[in-house]
């Protein structure tokens, strides 16, 4: 398999920002207040946001309906592959842009392209080495891209992009949580599973424990990007399954994110 993290973000002129974290710490929730705070902006410029979690929540949270994801392209260039019909793979390697794109979700200025789960088990490289190519390809048509991946970053590297402007590790209060972000520190900085540029962490769902997350994340060795509070409004807007693109403004989380994003520069 190739070395990924050869490439470089800056040499197609990209914003490449990720959100990671142990599950359950609302870290979809977070993921489309992001967006949401992005698309206030006017230097985001155009804006894609890869769902790289299998569970495909984030979706949802943006009130988006997607028709594919890239793992059943993925599987159909496998099954493709194992019937042994060259010709037929042919053309699908000829079709792969035109699969990516249909794959593609395009809204008022915001895209959504959903990795999705395989079922192929196995590394087949090659194959997810061409759904990269394509990926980025495809990329450079956006300016601002966030990805929603799971709690490790091996699956970003080998799916999505080798190399990131800025990790978001969030997590919430637990004892479990801040283990997951000494783990995706440890994965960045000495086993250098992917580079990055920036990395930090944001405490989502905070109840009048900052000094406490702060003492925490300096014993890690890790900035802080924010403390974003608990909010009942988007509680209630996930309860009732409402896109969180519609909080209002006055939300108190959403509010938090937005320091987030001035703490990243954006």
């Amino acid at each position: 398999m190739r070395d990924n993290r050869t490439e470089s973000t800056q040499a197609w002129g990209k914003r490449i920002i990720a959100v990671c974290g142990k599950g359950g710490v609302g870290k979809t929730a977070f993921t489309a207040m992001l967006t949401k705070v992005l698309l206030e902006r006017s230097n985001t410029g155009k804006l894609l946001v890869i769902d790289a979690d299998p569970a495909l929540g984030l979706t949802n949270a943006l009130g988006l309906h997607i028709e594919k994801t890239m793992g059943q392209v993925r599987e159909t260039i496998i099954n493709t592959a194992r019937a042994g019909e060259s010709t037929a793979l042919a053309e699908i390697v000829s079709m792969l842009d035109y699969m990516v794109m249909e794959a593609l979700v395009e809204a008022d200025k915001l895209a959504l392209l959903a990795m999705g789960r395989s079922e192929s088990l196995g590394c087949f490289c090659p194959v997810n080495d061409m759904l990269r190519d394509a990926i980025k390809i495809l990329s450079q048509r956006f300016d601002t891209i966030v990805i929603d991946g799971e709690a490790g970053l091996e699956q970003i590297n080998r799916q999505v992009m080798g190399e990131l402007d800025c990790l978001i590790m969030l997590t919430d209060s637990s004892a479990r949580g801040l283990q997951t972000v000494a783990i995706l520190k440890d994965m960045v900085d000495e086993k250098k599973v992917i580079q990055c540029s920036k990395t930090g962490v944001v405490f989502n769902r905070v109840q009048n424990d900052e000094n406490y997350l702060a003492q925490s994340a300096a014993k890690i060795g890790v900035d802080i990007f924010g403390f974003v509070p608990q909010d009942t409004v988007v509680a209630s807007y996930d309860l009732i399954g409402r896109p969180l693109l519609e909080l209002p403004q006055d939300s108190v989380a959403l509010s938090a994110v937005r320091m987030v994003v001035d703490n990243l520069g954006q």
